[in-house]
């Protein structure tokens, strides 16, 4: 898919893929999942593959500051990866090789299917080819193809890679994050090499690299084009091209970063990087081998040896933290009386006896003051 500049001269009318393309009434029904950690520019391929064509289920989640040009996100699907999420205790930058397990068993949820398959059916009446995009998707990939599969539709795969020092230091700016750049960088390490795994089933898969999307996109969306059989990418127009020149911006890119800047422990920085070069590759013409793959399972493997060691050895931290947590609620939670929500001052200059009877009036009489349980009887104690 070659594409002139927005400053070339108007194309010829007579375009033959425009006038010779078939009825997109024709077209399999396809799902496209942008997959991949968040910040990683998975916002920005949403967006293109919406302006050739396809379709992001309504209503999206509504642009911001953080995301200027939009998410690309269906708000139903957002909405129902924070409930799964929340009601499985895991988090969206979750590093914990475990908690796939948890996510895992909403996957085998029958309602949750149903439910996914009957969201899916209507908006193919919009379109026949249709795009989902969350950084929770990866979470509940098993579950999207089980209810792709129901509702009659391909699902093919296109996962976002961008240099992990880049990904976190997005996060550190745009997001609060309280758990440090060795947290989010071990979090990326988890999500990627999860959702390469999880990729490997369905109907095609792609990896882009983000710096190659806004040097080329033209390039990368015609190799997606062909690779995982999207009729509309394929027939994009000239007008759909123009459209998409004025919506890539290479200042979309606010942060450069390496990955020495983040000051990781050495063993985790030696994994991302391993990580993110054989990942890097998968995104090269025919790099996606079994090779490739056993090189990443064996990552996979050394990434939870180092988190179940380093979890075992940072237990009594985990201890100590669950125990101030509970001492904070209690101290939270500890009702206070009436009396003892007056300022001290003020109380100070109330006579002694007079305090004890507004006390023994409201009831809050203190244990083992005068009139009070395990005390001296006060005036008419007895």
């Amino acid at each position: 898919m070659s594409a002139p500049r927005p400053d070339a001269p108007p194309p010829l009318p007579a375009d033959a893929r425009e006038v010779d393309a078939p009825d997109p009434a024709t077209y399999p029904r396809s799902v496209l999942f942008i997959a991949g950690a968040g910040r990683s520019g998975t916002s920005t391929l949403a967006g293109i593959a919406s302006l050739l064509g396809l379709h992001v289920p309504q209503p999206e989640v509504e642009a911001d500051e953080t995301n200027p040009k939009g998410f690309g996100e269906p708000r139903w699907v957002v909405e129902q990866h924070d409930r799964w999420l929340a009601e499985v205790g895991v988090t969206v930058s979750d590093a914990r090789p475990t908690a796939w397990f948890e996510t895992g068993r909403v996957a085998t949820r029958e309602p949750e299917r149903i439910r996914c398959a009957q969201w899916l059916e209507p908006h193919f009446a919009e379109r026949r080819e249709l795009v989902v995009k969350d950084p929770r998707l990866s979470w509940f990939l098993p579950l999207w193809q089980i209810a792709a599969a129901r509702a009659g539709a391909r699902s093919v795969f296109a996962t976002m890679l961008r240099p992990p020092a880049e990904v976190v230091g997005s996060k550190q700016k745009y997001y609060a994050n309280r758990l440090g750049s060795a947290h989010l960088a071990a979090s990326w390490v988890n999500m990627l090499l999860h959702t390469e795994r999880a990729t490997r089933g369905g109907d095609g898969r792609v990896f882009v690299r983000y710096h190659d999307l806004l040097d080329d996109w033209t390039k990368v969306l015609d190799r997606l084009g062909r690779d995982l059989d999207l009729r509309h990418v394929q027939q994009t127009g000239y007008e759909q091209i123009r459209d998409v020149h004025r919506f890539v911006d290479p200042g979309l890119r606010r942060v450069s970063a390496d990955l020495d800047d983040l000051a990781l422990p050495r063993r985790l920085h030696a994994l991302v990087g391993e990580t993110w070069s054989q990942l890097s590759a998968l995104a090269e013409p025919d790099g996606d081998t079994e090779e490739a793959r056993r090189g990443l399972d064996e990552l996979l493997e050394a990434y939870t040896e180092l988190y179940e060691e380093s979890e075992a050895i940072a237990r009594s931290t985990a201890v100590a933290a669950a125990d101030r947590a509970r001492r904070e609620a209690a101290a939270t939670a500890r009702p206070t009386s009436v009396v003892d929500r007056v300022p001290h001052g003020v109380r100070a200059a109330v006579p002694p006896a007079v305090r004890r009877g507004v006390r023994r009036a409201l009831g809050q009489a203190r244990p083992g003051g005068p009139g009070g349980p395990g005390g001296p009887a006060g005036p008419g104690g007895r």
